[in-house]
């Protein structure tokens, strides 16, 4: 199925950020191979004018989801760590748009719409048609695909550029998106 590039498409890199990534405090298996790809993706988006977002978690030290706290994860993506920083190699353009998420302790935010200004930024922007690339399939990249569906928002992730953290849960994760009316491609059904 052919999927295009719109004057309304952005596109959405979700946390790839160093601690997701292979040798990171929680690392996504395959984080790391998606970069190529990924960075594929950056190239049509630029060349065709259109916006490239990318999301990071940017935890205080004392983030509600880390296991000090009673939360389900080891520390990860503090604000200003290596460990928050985009992933080695990734070619983020000069202008990308950058939306930090779940920066409040006491807030837990898979979904790069929750307490962000990202919704305000694709709406002045004309942006309708979102393509999701990203970490972990089964969490973050899952949750801002289903909020990006609830707003309103065509959305296509790109499956070829995503990684979860099991194959299991990714897969029923992809399932559900679909069921809501997500639309799954790879590279060549980018109509460019």
């Amino acid at each position: 199925m052919r999927v295009g590039l719109t004057r309304k498409s952005a596109l959405v890199v979700v946390d790839m950020q160093e601690d997701f990534c292979e040798g990171g405090s929680l690392p996504v298996r395959g984080c790391r191979a998606l970069v190529g790809k990924i960075n594929n993706y950056i190239g049509y988006f630029r060349n065709a004018g259109l916006a490239v977002i990318a999301t990071r978690d940017w935890h205080p030290p004392n983030h509600v989801s880390f296991k000090e706290r009673g939360g389900p994860w080891p520390a990860h993506c503090v604000a200003g760590s290596r460990g928050a920083q985009f992933v080695e190699g990734l070619k983020l353009p000069e202008d990308v748009i950058v939306v930090s998420k779940a920066t409040e302790p006491d807030i837990e935010a898979y979904s790069a719409f929750k307490l962000t200004p990202l919704h305000y930024v694709l709406a002045a922007r004309g942006v309708r048609r979102l393509f999701i690339t990203g970490v972990a399939t089964d969490y973050c990249v899952k949750e801002t695909a289903m909020e990006a569906l609830k707003l309103g928002y065509e959305v296509i992730v790109l499956v070829d550029a995503v990684a979860g953290v099991s194959e299991e849960t990714s897969r029923k994760a992809l399932e559900e998106l679909v069921s809501e009316g997500a639309i799954l491609a790879v590279e060549e059904d980018i109509a460019r």
